[in-house]
């Protein structure tokens, strides 16, 4: 196996840390988004959406989108079980983590885009836009800080893609001028999820 990734960018992290957390290793290469490597015949070969990261299977084949490539690596390295065991307990984590991805990691990555232009050279920029992803955020994380007002982790005691998947946007909001650590609970939360070894650098 093969990974195309760029580890800084939240999805990166995402198979980055879910990697660690497995104490799996894949030869990896970093694909450069600011110069548009992304956008490379090369790189839209292995995904025609020219996104990152992307994993090069044995076979030849290749699977985008980090969830998708996590849970690929959840099925041949089932321990740490990240996913879930039960059915409602695959469940209960898949319906937490799309609530990360809609409600704060997507409104982050649009606030990022829009605010800082990031992007400018290929893409509309709308600054307003941007703001109203960073309000929606924000109200988003006072949910989650509620929900862990009585949860040690967002999926009850135990850790999982879920609190992966919002640590590392939360870390990324930070980096780009969006601290959405404040609110006690979330706090509490992000302190004890970001100690363990994965989030080592």
């Amino acid at each position: 196996m093969h990974l195309y990734t760029q580890s800084l960018s939240p999805n990166g992290q995402r198979v980055g840390v879910f990697m660690k957390e497995k104490n799996i290793e894949i030869p990896a290469t970093e694909i450069d988004l600011r110069g548009g490597q992304n956008l490379s015949e090369e790189h839209r070969a292995r995904n025609p959406f020219g996104r990152v990261p992307v994993l090069e299977l044995d076979s030849g084949s290749f699977l985008s989108e980090s969830n998708a490539i996590c849970l690929y690596l959840e099925g041949i390295h089932p321990d740490p079980n990240l996913f879930g065991s039960s059915a409602e307990e695959k469940a209960i984590i898949e319906m937490w983590s799309r609530r990360v991805e809609l409600n704060v990691l997507m409104p982050v990555a649009q606030a990022f885009r829009n605010i800082t232009g990031f992007f400018k050279d290929r893409e509309k920029i709308v600054p307003e836009w941007g703001e109203v992803s960073a309000e929606a955020a924000q109200a988003a994380v006072a949910l989650f800080d509620d929900h862990l007002a009585e949860s040690k982790y967002i999926c009850g005691d135990r850790y999982s893609i879920a609190d992966m998947t919002l640590a590392i946007t939360l870390n990324f909001a930070k980096s780009v001028g969006q601290d959405l650590l404040g609110s006690k609970h979330i706090a509490r939360w992000h302190t004890e999820v970001t100690s363990r070894p994965s989030f080592a650098p």
